[in-house]
């Protein structure tokens, strides 16, 4: 016999026949550290009775852990990561679909809504970083104008031409660094770097032209 008190809530568990403190939780439920004493002498006796469950066996830590990989679990998990692919991709496709210069806004609010990263479609932009990085990292000579090709395609896609030339930016900047440390040139690394940003700005500012001509010849 004796008590498992718990000084945080004032309260305490009588433990009965044949159980043990070894038994039971180490913590009450109020998350306070439970400690044994033989009688309720230092105990004020408006403390309140209460029940510690008894320790988890390790079947039941096995049980609640191979529970998180239960059928049901993966299935919430891989619909939650489904339904937020595809907002991000819809959300994707009408960001250059928005006009970002209303009537009246001025000069501040227009600088503020190019310099903002929420247009950025990276469905897009990554997987030109990643040709352009595998280009200058492993096709040598005049293969690496492909570069140019790449980036002027994907301010082509955008009908802003300065939100395509932004995305382009990005992607310029991104892989010409990647390829820069993954081709050993370390001392070329930051000239490297703000080359990319160069023809990105460059030739994506080109492909949303080419794309602004095309469209006023339809009209």
């Amino acid at each position: 016999m004796g008590y498992l008190i718990c000084s945080k809530c004032k309260s305490y568990h009588e433990l009965q026949s044949g159980e043990s403190p070894r038994d039971l939780r180490d913590h009450c439920p109020c998350g306070g550290k439970l400690r044994y004493v033989e009688n309720l002498d230092i105990v004020d006796p408006r403390w309140m009775q209460i029940i510690i469950p008894p320790k988890r066996t390790k079947g039941e830590v096995l049980r609640e852990k191979i529970g998180v990989f239960s059928l049901e679990n993966l299935k919430t998990r891989l619909n939650d990561f489904w339904n937020k692919c595809r907002y991000r991709l819809q959300s994707a496709q009408n960001w250059d679909n928005h006009t970002y210069y209303d009537t009246g806004m001025n000069a501040l609010n227009a600088i503020k809504n190019e310099l903002n990263l929420g247009n950025i479609r990276w469905t897009l932009v990554i997987p030109v970083i990643v040709a352009i990085t595998l280009i200058l990292t492993f096709v040598p000579g005049i293969l690496t104008l492909l570069t140019f090709v790449l980036l002027v395609a994907l301010g082509y896609t955008f009908n802003n031409q300065i939100i395509g030339a932004k995305n382009a930016l990005i992607a310029g900047a991104i892989s010409f660094l990647l390829g820069s440390l993954f081709s050993g040139s370390f001392l070329l690394l930051i000239p490297y770097t703000l080359l990319g940003v160069i023809n990105g700005a460059v030739c994506g500012w080109i492909g949303g032209y080419l794309r602004n001509i095309r469209f006023q010849r339809r009209i």
